[in-house]
């Protein structure tokens, strides 16, 4: 886990220098495929391919616990926003709902009928987005009791990563496809299609102002387009040497963080249009990264079943 700092002003100098590992977490027994951080900041949770969640408690007395349940991988989990359920997708073809606790009670969702890579909740917390390789999303509603809502179709090709915009009126997916796809989940549409890629799109994710998405793909690019204009707004080709499998906005809107197959994060300053720093640690692909809520740290997980937390970063 990083710290993350602030912000250098334009007519001050420093030494960057990347983090070196401090320590790791382990009990995975295969690679950590997403991580996500309790709201209240006192947990993170990962999901793996070794069928399991762990969930990691930052005060060292306390110890790590591990959530069994599902028959296969699992690709993607979720914190809610209140941090009083997590959600979970599997190979398994199934999207559980955990209780937080240690005794890793969960509620099970059967609607896709493939892989489940990717789901998200909405920012109030009411709805949950899945995406799978039968080519769907689905929006779950989840007030008084887990519920199917709604489908939307379109997509060619197994679908890796979708989000919900701030408010949960759009919501962005990406796909093997090579596309990225704007939804208007109210009248369960297809807004527009990003087709800017050359190779599958692995990851993508809303601004937090909503005003942009960011997209991450196997032909090592990352770009950012404009919702409003439709626009490509900036373009990073090479952005990483090998599939982006991850993009994650800090909190501000003005960092980007990616994870890729070349073993390494990296840290875009989207003001500036460059790259902030590149960070080492994993003995492998680096799967998945996720920033803090408030965008103090950020957590990755890898093909070499670590969940990293490298030494506080402090170049400002």
């Amino acid at each position: 886990m990083v710290r993350f700092g602030g912000v250098p002003m334009a007519n001050e100098g420093f030494q960057s220098e990347d983090p070196t590992l401090e320590r790791t977490f382990r009990g995975h027994k295969d690679g950590v495929t997403a991580v996500a951080f309790n709201p209240n900041m006192k947990q993170l949770v990962t999901a793996s391919l070794d069928n399991s969640l762990m969930v990691w408690n930052f005060k060292p007395q306390m110890r790590s616990y591990r959530f069994s349940g599902h028959k296969a991988a699992v690709y993607s989990v979720a914190y809610s926003p209140t941090g009083d359920c997590i959600a979970s997708g599997s190979k398994d073809r199934t999207i559980r709902l955990w209780a937080p606790g240690v005794e890793g009670k969960s509620s099970v969702l059967k609607a896709h009928t493939n892989t489940v890579r990717t789901v998200s909740f909405s920012a109030d917390g009411r709805l949950l987005l899945s995406g799978s390789d039968d080519k769907t999303l689905k929006v779950h509603a989840l007030t008084g009791g887990a519920r199917f809502r709604q489908t939307m179709t379109g997509h060619m090709n197994w679908v890796r990563c979708a989000q919900f915009s701030a408010e949960a009126r759009c919501a962005v997916s990406a796909s093997d496809d090579k596309t990225v796809r704007l939804w208007d989940v109210h009248q369960n549409t297809c807004i527009h299609v990003y087709d800017d890629h050359f190779a599958a799109v692995n990851a993508v994710a809303f601004h937090p102002d909503g005003t942009c998405v960011a997209s991450g793909g196997a032909d090592a690019v990352v770009q950012l387009w404009d919702v409003r204009s439709k626009k490509l707004a900036q373009h990073y080709q090479g952005a990483h040497g090998g599939n982006v499998n991850s993009v994650a906005f800090h909190p501000s809107g003005n960092f980007l963080l990616t994870t890729s197959n070349d073993n390494t994060l990296k840290v875009w300053d989207l003001r500036e249009g460059q790259l902030f720093y590149t960070l080492n640690g994993h003995e492998g692909a680096a799967l998945c990264a996720d920033f803090s809520p408030g965008g103090d740290y950020f957590a990755s997980g890898g093909a070499d079943e670590q969940v990293a937390e490298p030494s506080t970063l402090n170049p400002f």
